[in-house]
């Protein structure tokens, strides 16, 4: 692991500033296994016509493309009747932050009323279904429970259930779909930000993911949804699968997509995360911390984080960014050393967790675990009976190969 010092990261900031404003992502990887593979929405004769002559609403963000064209405005150019459009957590062209409440709008391109389903209203209200006949899925999802799209995928299979409404999911490839790892979800600590009993990297697709909310029936009262999937074209599992357009904000290229199931669990946390900075998820760091290399200032980056922990503040901490590219996707696990060395170095070590470390790792127990100076090796046996449950369980809804 190589750490820069501070001129060398205020210079690579200053550059990365000009490549985030001259493309809408940053490919780390040229990788030739993407070249084969077309995702659901590429695939249009094999859902057109299920589509002809129906109203359709459709649960999209900036990642639901054909190509380069948004997959709306592909539908619309082809007659196709879309009413209305639903959005998660960032909004419909992506541009809201992390925990911005999302407001209820019109696009400016198709002046399609566009309804939120990140802040109060989570789920579509029966108002808002009328007169659709069925409902297009096609949202980029990165592989990880704490991920929000597969909650809101959750709401709108059951709202779909309720209303008797078919749902059409175009399924897209996992990025992070090559391992499984982490502690499954207690249910007692079930929120927007893990609604199942998975572990965190669960090694599914969107697709795979809504076969397992229905057929182990998580919606409510057991209800299940009318459910068509469209698959990915020439995917497997052990795909490393580049994205090209930023899922979220904050997920700016794959070393962040691939850092994210590990570097997420630190919200829960005072550590930084880089929110304010061009490596979100790529770094770690906190001005309490000293005897580092590598220390950056989070600043206010609209659209990304405008108020950002410790902003205009020197942070301390490891630089990440490399990491995972070169490591991570042949470990294929969580990398729970940065957490419990940042605990160790911390200080004030009983304000380290907040109340929503709990929420993101799913249990209590990790957290038990780190101040009771469990080893990696204690902490990762503990998960391992409820992992080969999950495994399982799993199997019976893959509709690509698996990895193993």
């Amino acid at each position: 692991m190589a750490f820069l010092n501070s001129k060398i990261i205020i210079i690579l900031l200053l550059f990365s500033v000009f490549i985030v404003e001259a493309q809408e992502y940053i490919p780390v990887t040229k990788q030739i296994e993407n070249s084969n593979i077309k995702t659901a929405a590429e695939l249009t004769d094999k859902y057109l016509m299920f589509l002809k002559n129906k109203n359709i609403a459709v649960v999209a963000n900036q990642t639901s493309v054909i190509n380069s064209t948004h997959l709306v405005d592909s539908l619309l150019s082809l007659g196709i009747r879309i009413k209305k459009v639903f959005c998660p957590e960032h909004g419909f062209r992506g541009d809201s932050e992390a925990g911005e409440i999302v407001q209820n709008t019109f696009d400016k391109k198709t002046n399609l009323p566009v309804i939120s389903l990140y802040g109060k209203n989570k789920i579509p209200k029966k108002v808002d279904l009328e007169g659709i006949d069925a409902i297009i899925f096609d949202i980029q999802d990165v592989g990880a429970r704490f991920y929000t799209y597969i909650s809101t995928l959750h709401y709108v299979m059951e709202a779909c259930a309720k209303n008797k409404i078919q749902l059409l999911l175009l399924d897209r490839p996992n990025p992070n779909g090559y391992y499984i790892d982490g502690p499954v979800l207690d249910m007692k600590f079930s929120s927007f930000v893990g609604m199942h009993a998975v572990p965190i990297v669960h090694g599914m697709t969107i697709g795979e993911y809504a076969s397992m909310i229905n057929g182990e029936k998580w919606l409510k009262n057991g209800i299940q949804c009318k459910l068509k999937i469209i698959t990915v074209s020439n995917y497997k599992h052990s795909d490393f699968y580049n994205l090209h357009i930023k899922p979220s904000p904050n997920l700016l290229n794959m070393s962040a997509i691939y850092l994210y199931p590990t570097l997420c669990l630190f919200e829960g946390t005072v550590v930084s995360v880089g929110r304010g900075t061009m490596k979100p998820f790529q770094i770690l760091g906190h001005p309490k911390l000293d005897s580092c290399l590598f220390t950056f200032i989070p600043t206010s980056i609209k659209g990304m984080s405008t108020e950002p922990p410790f902003k205009n503040k020197l942070c301390c901490g490891y630089d990440l960014s490399d990491y995972s590219i070169n490591i991570l996707k042949n470990n294929r696990k969580l990398n729970l050393f940065w957490l419990i060395d940042l605990y160790k170095r911390i200080s004030e070590k009983s304000e380290f967790f907040t109340p929503f470390f709990d929420k993101l790792a799913g249990t209590d127990m990790l957290r038990k675990q780190i101040i009771a100076g469990k080893t990696e090796e204690e902490i990762r046996k503990s998960w391992q009976a409820d992992l080969i449950k999950f495994k399982t369980i799993r199997k019976k809804y893959l509709l690509y190969p698996d990895f193993e």
